[in-house]
């Protein structure tokens, strides 16, 4: 049976817990045991093993077929990276606390007890109440001209951004460009170019399940900290920073799932393949609990995939801003309970629409909205709303596919044909994307 979901551009977590990997506070002011893979990439025990003994060697990645993967190969790795890797300092905003709300006792001078109590300026509460936050995450060096990426949530609401090198050097960076939509943010530092060391971007697109890798960042502040694992899952999404007109929430297509260890403090460093490339950037964790208020790591990590990242990144640094095209709609996958409803096969895949957003895209194209409420294994819904099953004559199985198809592949004004199923019948319908709204 295909997974039910009830959203299309809000993914409702229940009963877990999602967390962004920066770190936040309130500032008051061996062994050489190796594992070879054959030609499929299968563990291979029976081969002969060895030890890389050239540091200067780069790790290859263990895709390819006969390399031998022993301890040296993660200290190659973390050798060749570490100095690509910065860790991010700002100091943000507060969030505003009316104290006014709490008693306030104030003792009277003991050598002037008849003086009464102190007179407080009516703007007391509100500007004691405003603490400035220091947050704490990671960011990799992407050129020689000083720009440097890490998560939006990092930067959000900085007052100032303070990057700091695997030597301990310092310089204040500037943001050129955030994407809520993506969590990516570019900053840039004036530094003289020996000091930076560009990381090489890896393909995303050709990972796989299995697939070893590494992250470097500064988990709670304890900077060029190095975690292993593998890739554990892909094609996952996670929620934005960025939303709808409706309230939903726009969401991340192609996350990678991880269970390397990702904690406060790495989000906006990089996960590494053993090759020595970034495949993408460390963003949240998901959790079950925390270590006093801090969430600690459950296991699963996710990774905005180093394809959106190269995407992203080159508009931010060229405009400060991105604009992904926008079709307009909130729905869900189709599932089997959902086709039985709507007396559609079983075996018919594709994204019912649940609303159309008014003034939208989807909505200049005509397209139809679920008005019929029922009830599904005893929860509510709606159905009767058109059934996208094909898109430029890309078949569309769930929403994840549309997300992915829409963000990577078309653009804002592009014209999309759209093969819809409406009451039961075939129709195809053309919709010119738009920007979406901010």
């Amino acid at each position: 049976m295909k997974r039910t979901t009830y959203l299309l551009t809000i993914l409702t977590l229940l009963g877990l817990l999602l967390v962004a990997c920066g770190s936040a506070t309130t500032t008051n002011s061996d062994s050489d045991t190796a594992v070879v893979t054959d030609d499929d990439g299968i563990l291979n025990t029976s081969a002969q093993t060895s030890v890389v003994e050239d540091e200067d060697e780069v790790a290859q990645d263990t895709a390819v077929a006969g390399d031998i993967v022993t301890t040296q190969t993660y200290i190659n790795l973390y050798n060749q990276l570490n100095p690509s890797v910065v860790n991010i300092q700002v100091l943000a905003e507060g969030i505003p606390i009316d104290l006014s709300q709490f008693e306030i006792d104030i003792i009277p001078d003991p050598d002037n007890p008849n003086d009464g109590p102190l007179e407080i300026p009516d703007d007391f509460h509100q500007e004691l109440g405003e603490r400035p936050q220091e947050i704490q995450g990671s960011g990799f060096v992407y050129d020689t001209q000083g720009h440097i990426i890490t998560n939006n949530h990092v930067v959000a609401n900085a007052i100032r951004v303070t990057v700091v090198f695997s030597d301990d050097t310092e310089a204040e960076a500037e943001i050129i460009g955030t994407d809520p939509g993506s969590d990516l943010a570019v900053l840039k530092v004036d530094v003289d170019p020996d000091r930076l060391h560009p990381v090489t971007m890896g393909d995303s697109d050709s990972l796989q399940v299995g697939q070893l890798v590494a992250a470097i960042g500064n988990p709670f502040d304890l900077a060029g900290s190095m975690s292993t694992g593998i890739i554990s899952g892909l094609g996952r999404s996670l929620p934005s920073e960025a939303r709808a007109p409706n309230g939903g929430v726009f969401t991340i297509p192609e996350i990678i799932q991880t269970d390397t260890a990702i904690n406060p403090g790495n989000s906006g460093g990089p996960l590494l393949n053993l090759s020595g490339e970034v495949i993408g950037v460390n963003t949240a964790i998901q959790t079950n609990g925390f270590i006093g208020t801090t969430p600690s790591f459950g296991g699963i990590s996710y990774v905005v995939p180093s394809n959106i990242v190269t995407q992203v990144v080159p508009q931010l640094i060229e405009t400060g801003e991105i604009a992904y095209p926008w079709l307009g709609i909130s729905g869900t996958t189709l599932d089997d309970d959902l086709a039985r409803a709507m007396d559609l096969p079983v075996e018919q895949n594709g994204v019912l629409i649940f609303q159309v957003l008014e003034g939208s895209p989807a909505d200049e194209a005509g397209l139809r909205g679920s008005e019929e409420p029922i009830q599904i294994n005893g929860f509510n819904t709606v159905i009767g709303g058109d059934v996208i099953t094909k898109m430029n004559d890309e078949t569309i199985n769930d929403f994840d596919d549309l997300l992915t198809y829409i963000v990577r592949r078309t653009s804002v004004g592009q014209t999309v044909t759209l093969e819809i199923i409406r009451d039961g019948e075939p129709l195809t319908v053309e919709v010119t994307l738009q920007a979406r709204p901010e």
